[in-house]
Order: C-alpha cells, then structure tokens, then sequence
C-alpha cells in the first residue's frame, strides 16, 4: 500500500500548517517539536519565524540536542552552554519554549534489536518528557550523508553527542573525538542512520508526523559554519507520517526538476550513497519508498 505524501508549491509559514492538517493526524500531549537551530554562520538553516505558526497551532516544544564535532569544525554547538547561546542568538528561545534535550546527562539508550549496523541508541534524556513528536525538516544536501531530511531529524537530529559519535563511527565509538578517526563507510554510516531512526520512529509510532521544506537547497547542511549557497530554485513543501516516503519523495522532485542545479545536487547526494539511508529505513520496516504525491 502506497504511503500518502502531500505536497504543495506554496512556501510560507502558513502552508506548513496547511500540509500539517492535510495528514489527519492528531499528536496528543506534550509534542516534541524536532528543528535544527542552525549552526552559527549558516546561511541557509530556516528560521524561527518561518517554523512559527505550525509550532504555535500545536503548542509544541522546540527540541534539539549537542553536536559531536569540536572546535576545528568553527560550530559552537557541541557544548550546552554555547548551544543555549546560539538558540537565544537565533530567536528560538525568543518565540518558543526550548529544550536542549541532552543539556544533563545520562543519557537514554533504547535497543535496536533489529539493527543494521547499530544495537543501541543514544539520546537525550529529555526526550521521553514528550508523548509525540513533529518533526520539521529542512530537506537539502550534507556532507557526510549526502542529504538531510526527515530521516536524519530522527537519527543524528535527536541522539546526544555520545549517540552522534556511534552513528557517524557505525557503533565504534561513542567517544566524540574519536568518532573522525574511525568514522563509518558510505555504506556503514547510512545504515547506523536507519537503525538510529528506526529507534525514534518505534518510541512514538502513531504519535509522529513529518514536514519537509525544500528551500534554500544547497549541498550543504544546516550544520555547516561555512555553507555553499543553493545550487537550485525552491521547490515546496512535503507533509507525511511516513519518513521514508516523505524523504524518497523528495530526492524524486530533485531527480525529476528542470533546474540544472540538480546535477550538482545529486552529486552530493551519490557521492555520499545518501539513498541507501531509504533504502535501509525501508528494509528496516519504517515506510515504504512507494507514495501516492499529493499535490495541494
């Protein structure tokens, strides 16, 4: 059975609303809103105020956790106190209740008994404060995994600093300094990505929803300090429950758009073996690659 994905070519704040009730769905409780907050000096991250609406419809908390990189990278996020900074900098504790879900250890670790490359993850404590999660994803290019969206929300977007370290080393190390020396093959490291998702999509099943916003579509990600700029015009907003539809969905409308932008797009994305992390999520059982597009 095909997953529903909808989609629209509308790029506001109040069409990601609009996407968000076109699934239907109800996210009881206290909701876990998944963002990223942007490292400092990026150019492209989406901003608070463009998440605003949607977050306010649901009276969701802005959840994010610490990075595993270090100095050498530039980025400031991979200790609490700089990161509470640069979220105040960014205007998200300005609009939003925030929770740096991985500011105190311990951390939690589930199991991922069926797990590819990964048995456990690890992630910020905070997170079994919230009964469901929206996760809002800001789909463009990355340097290790070829492409973020929903999936990497679900894997690297929501694991500590210690759990970051075993994805990217494919369960080596959860050191986070060690993590570069041993870090996973093109193959590894996107299936240490399902698995890590896999563990998140399980914990709220029936409870999560998803919205991808294709704009500002560099090969780049939100992480990086210096980012190439877009290579591509915008494309539109996508809404699903199912992260794997949600994600193929969107290296489809890349694949599939006249932009000649996409050429260098997809390039990042293959070099990195970025849709064996679908192809994974998929044989793990989280979604179907299979969608009905619908378009609003």
């Amino acid at each position: 059975m095909k997953s529903k994905v909808y989609f629209t070519r509308e790029l506001t704040p109040e069409a990601v609303v609009k996407l968000y009730h076109a699934l239907g769905a109800t996210l009881p409780g206290k909701v876990a809103v998944k963002i990223h907050s942007g490292e400092k000096g990026n150019q492209n991250f989406l901003h608070p105020e463009f998440w605003k609406p949607m977050v306010d419809e649901i009276h969701g908390t802005i959840v994010e956790c610490n990075t595993a990189y270090g100095d050498a990278t530039g980025g400031v996020r991979d200790n609490t106190e700089a990161h509470l900074k640069l979220l105040e900098e960014h205007g998200w504790t300005k609009y939003f209740d925030v929770d740096l879900m991985d500011a105190e250890e311990p951390d939690v670790v589930w199991p991922i008994p069926n797990g590819k490359i990964l048995k456990e993850n690890r992630l910020g404590k905070n997170i079994l404060n919230y009964d469901s999660m929206l996760v809002l994803a800001h789909f463009k290019g990355h340097p290790a995994g070829g492409y973020g969206g929903a999936l990497k929300q679900l894997a690297i977007g929501c694991a500590s600093r210690a759990g970051k370290a075993l994805i990217h080393s494919a369960g080596k190390t959860d050191d986070r300094f060690e993590t570069w020396n041993r870090h996973a093959s093109n193959v590894e490291f996107p299936e240490a990505m399902a698995d890590a998702a896999s563990s998140v999509a399980e914990h709220f099943k029936g409870k999560i929803a998803y919205v991808n916003v294709m704009k500002n579509l560099s090969v780049d990600c939100d992480c990086c300090v210096v980012a190439e700029d877009p290579c591509m015009k915008d494309i539109g907003i996508l809404s699903s429950l199912d992260p794997v539809a949600i994600d193929q969905a969107c290296i489809d409308l890349v694949v599939n758009s006249e932009d000649p932008g996409k050429e260098h797009f997809m390039e990042r994305v293959n070099s990195r073996n970025g849709i064996h992390t679908i192809e994974a999520a998929a044989d793990l059982g989280m979604g179907s690659r299979e969608y009905e597009l619908i378009e609003l």
